[in-house]
């Protein structure tokens, strides 16, 4: 006969213990520890035998087309590699309220052209889902489901035969076959599996809704991000309209694309030229404020970088970053100190990327130089300058790549002069404003003020 035991879980990171515990011993989270009834079979149970699998080569594997949905929305089929795939499993994860099931109503309207289109949802009532629908716009045959149990949701699903499946949100379902709670480790990684293999064995897309922990983490094991081909993680201040999409996986395509989103009152709207919201619109120079052109994928765009160095009567100077990695910052602060011979350590420095996004690439180092010699000595920059390359240890500017893209976003957005790495020119390139190629910090310092 099988045996029950109770086992706990935590919901963070998936650990198990024999016993509860008020942090977790893995991850360190603290009052994540839930209880879970666990069956095991009686020692000495004969198991069933185990049919073997079908093994074929890959000549005798049928090549699947490629062929890819647009969903209409170019932001979020940028995001996708070019769109929605046939079979695919794609999780989006986001904070309550910062427009999942808005853009995926949205979604589900444009993907009604390709097929029939299932959205279930185990948050709403059918009533609040098409109130919301109704005021998107969104009148068309989209067949909704009210429903929470995984089993029920499948088998009406394969009844329907949807080309598209919008499951809102995971951690509502749950699986009548387990005994935990909805929303637990348990419930979450198994209604996950069971829709994923149901994806794959009906050759449906589907889009896995999913809310996020505190500390922006998708709820539940990571193992539910290893199960999905696509991860899509929503970000934006609740205090601004502006939100950001960005895949962290994708087997389909880049990991380093994003879309960009503006929340209206009609839904979700792309933003097709970024650059205009990240980069602030004055008159006249500022200190500590430079313009760099950054890459996000295959999209450039100018980002403003800002620093302020304020005098400090702590012993230990205080280094802040946001938007930008902060060993970045202590690097470039390093490299002033010993290269230039700017006293840093009588300094605390803040550096901010305007508009909330956050930069991933060390093609920002010159600007966060540039920024900070600014501010320490007071000087403004013009604003029809451009700062790219990374720094070196050594002060020496480096190689970036895509350079001849930053420079046309800078030309397209009015920039007059960009500094660049003289090892990325290329010969005989002609660009249609001043590029000037640096070799060394000391070198850019002397030209830009």
């Amino acid at each position: 006969m099988a045996k029950t035991k109770t086992q706990f879980v935590c919901s963070e990171c998936g650990y198990a213990s024999g016993k509860w515990s008020g942090q977790c011993p893995s991850c360190g989270s603290w009052n994540t520890m839930t209880e879970e009834m666990v069956t095991t079979a009686p020692q000495g149970a004969v198991r069933p035998a185990s049919v073997p699998g079908r093994i074929v080569t890959f000549d005798k594997i049928p090549l699947e087309s490629g062929k890819r949905f647009k969903t209409g929305i170019g932001e979020f089929d940028r995001v996708l590699g070019g769109g929605v795939v046939s079979g695919g499993v794609t999780l989006a994860a986001g904070e309550p309220g910062i427009g999942k099931s808005t853009l995926f109503l949205q979604i589900a309207k444009s993907l009604t052209a390709y097929g029939n289109v299932l959205y279930v949802s185990g948050e709403e009532s059918p009533s609040q889902v098409k109130m919301r629908a109704k005021r998107l716009g969104i009148e068309d045959n989209i067949y909704l489901m009210a429903e929470t149990e995984v089993g029920s949701i499948l088998a009406g699903t394969e009844q329907l035969s949807p080309k598209f499946l919008i499951v809102d949100s995971i951690q509502t379902l749950y699986d009548a076959s387990l005994s935990s709670a909805p929303g637990s480790v348990g419930q979450v990684r198994g209604c996950a599996s069971r829709i994923t293999q149901a994806a794959k064995h009906m050759g449906i897309a589907v889009f896995i809704v999913g809310h996020v922990t505190k500390e922006g983490a998708i709820a539940g094991p990571r193992v539910l991000e290893h199960i999905v081909d696509t991860v899509l993680y929503f970000e934006g201040e609740r205090t601004s309209n502006l939100r950001i999409l960005r895949a962290v996986k994708n087997r389909f395509g880049s990991t380093d694309e994003i879309g960009v989103f503006e929340m209206r009152d009609a839904g979700m709207m792309e933003v097709k030229n970024p650059t205009m919201l990240f980069e602030g619109d004055f008159g006249q120079d500022m200190s500590g404020v430079s313009i760099f052109a950054a890459t996000q994928g295959t999209r450039p765009m100018l980002l403003e970088m800002q620093a302020l160095c304020t005098h400090t009567q702590l012993n230990i100077p205080r280094r802040l970053v946001s938007g930008i990695d902060q060993n970045r910052l202590y690097m470039v602060c390093a490299v002033l100190e010993k290269k230039i011979g700017l006293k840093l350590y009588q300094q605390d420095i803040f550096i901010n990327v305007a508009g909330g996004i956050r930069v991933r690439e060390h093609a920002a180092d010159l600007a966060m130089a540039v920024s900070i010699v600014s501010s320490l000595r007071n000087l403004g920059l013009p604003r029809d300058t451009a700062f790219i390359g990374e720094v070196g240890l050594s002060g020496e500017i480096r190689h970036v790549t895509q350079l001849s893209r930053r420079i046309s976003e800078c030309e397209k957005m009015g920039i007059r002069r960009v500094f660049v790495p003289k090892t990325s020119l290329e010969r005989g390139a002609s660009y249609g404003i001043q590029v000037e190629g640096m070799n060394t910090l000391s070198d850019v310092l002397a030209r830009a003020f």
